[in-house]
């Protein structure tokens, strides 16, 4: 089970690494706030076509009286997601790419914290393996000096939410149906991101023709499949754990971007790459005991 989880973890990494790719082209002639809303809304008909085919599964789940729906607890987890996407989002107008993933990923090192102050034990080779995918998260993206700006505090606030959404997912991803929880979680975005475009942006329809493809792959593989396999994965992984495989979406976005849009890779982000390599492998070694609440 705890191989399925981290194998989920890591499918939804990639999808979601690679989709940064496809952002960028979509993002070529769309506001971000519409191109949010478009694969937020392809997500939501794909995850409301699948917890549709698995009606009759949930029927037989409340006749047995072991069914519990998750569309209240998708809310807390949508609004999360959400504020932390639209907060990248407008970072993106004041700071770079590369810092707004490094900074971004402080949830590797912000989970373990949380998780702790809720009672958590977190064991010495998942807080090594934390800060060493941190820094190899740092040589991916940023190799070079930090200095703040309106973009990075907004940014560092957006870390704070990406955390509160893992560790919401982790509270509630063996509790509830995961489908719904997707399905809500994918609902709260859309209506955000929809409002967002409304009042600030403009488009035309055929701006959304020449980004159907980039929608269609971030909608379905992002979007559908990749939150899904996080939720779903969550359920047999440590938070811990968790955070520090989604972070290998940075070496994703890195391959991505070499093959699709032919971007060079320095020696100190291989490095980075190898450190964030190593540090989701630091995390998996068992210790003597799993992370219990007390």
């Amino acid at each position: 089970m705890r191989l399925r989880g981290t194998l989920m973890l890591l499918a939804a990494s990639f999808f979601w690494g690679t989709t940064f790719v496809a952002q960028i082209l979509g993002m070529e002639g769309l506001g971000p706030y519409t191109y949010a809303a478009s694969r937020f809304a392809l997500g939501t008909l794909l995850i409301g076509t699948l917890w549709y085919a698995y009606r009759g599964k949930r029927a037989a789940e409340r006749r047995a009286g072991t069914f519990h729906s998750g569309f209240r607890a998708g809310i807390p987890v949508g609004l999360a997601m959400f504020v932390g996407v639209t907060l990248q989002q407008v970072a993106l107008l004041y700071t770079t790419a590369g810092k707004t993933a490094f900074i971004t990923t402080l949830y590797i090192v912000l989970v373990p914290l949380a998780a702790v102050l809720l009672g958590q034990r977190v064991r010495a080779a998942q807080w090594g393996g934390a800060l060493l995918a941190f820094a190899g998260v740092y040589f991916l993206s940023v190799h070079g000096a930090l200095t703040l700006n309106t973009g990075d505090v907004l940014v560092f606030l957006c870390s704070f939410f990406w955390m509160g959404q893992i560790l919401l997912i982790d509270r509630f991803a063996r509790a509830v149906d995961p489908i719904e929880l997707c399905l809500m979680q994918m609902i709260v975005c859309t209506i955000g991101s929809t409002a967002l475009a409304v009042v600030y942006e403009t488009f035309v329809w055929m701006d959304l023709w020449y980004a159907a493809v980039p929608i269609l792959y971030a909608g379905i593989f992002s979007c559908g499949v990749a939150y899904t396999c996080q939720i779903l994965g969550q359920a047999y992984v440590e938070p811990t754990q968790a955070a520090i495989l989604m972070s290998t979406e940075a070496i994703f976005a890195a391959v991505a971007g070499w093959i699709i849009l032919g971007e060079t890779m320095s020696g100190i982000q291989m490095l980075g790459c190898a450190l964030l390599l190593g540090g989701a492998l630091m995390a998996q070694v068992r210790g003597t005991g799993k992370l219990q609440r007390n």
